[in-house]
């Protein structure tokens, strides 16, 4: 199985995370699964929409040259998912989202889930997230730290700055926990994969899911089971497959000034 993981950051401006990636996508794959982990520059560096807007054309555009290029699944590895949508309507092969993936497994782990961010500006994209899943009552509340994209990749490396960020954490998660959330989700891969470190890593007894290895093993699932019975998305309505012509068109006309 040869699978594409779509990180949001470049290895020039994320090596330490890359490097830490790696170790952690070969520890929790399947023996045969091969990971190949892919960046998209400019790096994904400042949370704003827009420049979600633009990675996930990027994005889009990456799930087709896998396919083309013989990969069985695409991961979007970023929380906020962008380009996921579109990406399943384009390709047959299975696309699974960091984000989604989290937030479907902690319904399975608690009634109620909060997700604490890096950064505020990402609060409302959250919430879009949140509604376009379906999932307004399960995960229930957005709080966040203070960090752009780039600076949290500093924390890689460091036991003090690994410190400073779980304390951080933890105080936008207690008032959630306090609210009723059963389930804590770190929003980004660049926490979740800092967080790794900590086992069984919990805050006032609720457990904080690692959205890497959920979605690794949900995108192997996916392989296996279209294998087994042919099973994939709909063709109905979110993910109508355009025709090849207009596929083409969208790879081939990027628009710049």
């Amino acid at each position: 199985m040869k699978i594409w993981y779509q990180s949001y950051v470049d290895y020039e401006n994320g090596a330490g995370y890359w490097d830490e990636l790696r170790k952690h996508l070969d520890a929790i794959v399947d023996p045969g699964t091969e990971i190949d982990i892919k960046g998209i520059t400019p790096h994904d560096s400042y949370a704003h929409a827009i420049v979600e807007f633009r990675c996930a054309r990027e994005v889009i555009c990456n799930a087709v040259r896998a396919e083309r290029e013989g990969y069985d699944a695409f991961i979007i590895g970023h929380f906020q998912d962008a380009g996921l949508y579109e990406a399943r309507s384009v390709v047959d092969i299975p696309v699974l989202g960091m984000g989604e993936a989290s937030m479907l497994h902690a319904c399975q782990l608690g009634q109620r889930s909060g997700i604490v961010t890096i950064n505020r500006r990402y609060i409302p994209w959250f919430h879009h997230q949140i509604g376009k899943y379906g999932l307004g009552e399960r995960v229930t509340g957005v709080h966040a730290m203070d960090f752009e994209p780039g600076q949290i990749l500093a924390a890689f490396g460091s036991d003090e700055r690994l410190e400073t960020v779980r304390a951080l954490f933890e105080e936008q998660a207690r008032p959630l926990v306090d609210e009723g959330v059963d389930v804590l989700i770190p929003g980004g891969g660049i926490p979740m994969l800092l967080f790794s470190q900590l086992q069984a890593h919990r805050v006032d007894g609720a457990p904080v899911i690692n959205g890497i290895p959920i979605v690794v093993k949900l995108a192997e699932m996916a392989v296996k089971l279209k294998g087994l019975t042919g099973l994939g998305v709909s063709r109905t309505s979110d993910f109508v497959k355009p025709p090849e012509e207009i596929i083409e068109e969208f790879m081939a006309h990027p628009k710049g000034l």
